[in-house]
């Protein structure tokens, strides 16, 4: 009776310290969180035109231009390349989208971007762009806001343009659906 005790015992101990050393490790929070917006952004509008998921990199005392050079395509983010869907066919750059899914880049000007519609998903930055998947190349407006953003952000205007912005940068993608 003894030895089945201390079996026991044995059996239930391994057991407390195998489960600990099998539990799950999760990381911390994503230092670039990601983050989704739609068109329109109501929740209450069903009737969706569009979306957008990308990551949020942070300034943190660094410039714009360190982070996304001028005349150097961009991943408009941060982690993979952002994402932009089209529930419905669309105009950007006066070029009709057919609905789906593309990546966006970006190409940083002083006074306008170049946005990229792009048909190779599920890239890691823009390491691996490239020019033959592009849909469209756009002309964005680049402007200056008096807020200045510590991060990266996107948001659909009430007329369904795409607007970015980060630092006192604004950059507005002119959409028609």
């Amino acid at each position: 009776m003894k030895k089945l005790t201390v079996l026991l015992l044995v059996l239930c101990t391994s057991l407390v310290f195998t489960t600990e050393a099998t539990a799950q490790k999760f990381s911390g929070l994503d230092k670039s969180p990601a983050d989704i917006a739609y068109y329109p952004a109501s929740s209450r509008e069903t009737d969706k035109a569009a979306r957008v998921i990308y990551s949020r990199p942070q300034l943190k005392g660094r410039s714009i231009v360190e982070l996304a050079p001028v005349g150097k395509v961009w991943r408009t983010g941060a982690n993979e390349a952002t994402e932009i869907t089209f529930y419905k066919d669309a105009t950007v750059g006066g070029k009709t989208i057919k609905a789906g899914s593309y990546a966006l880049f970006t190409i940083p000007g002083e006074d306008e971007w170049t946005v990229i519609l792009n048909n190779n998903l599920h890239q890691w930055g823009s390491f691996s762009y490239d020019s033959d998947g592009d849909v469209v190349r756009a002309t964005a407006k680049a402007s200056t806001d008096s807020e200045a953003l510590e991060a990266f952000g996107m948001a659909f205007d009430d007329d369904g343009n795409l607007v970015m912005g980060w630092g006192t940068t604004r950059v507005t993608l002119p959409i028609n659906y």
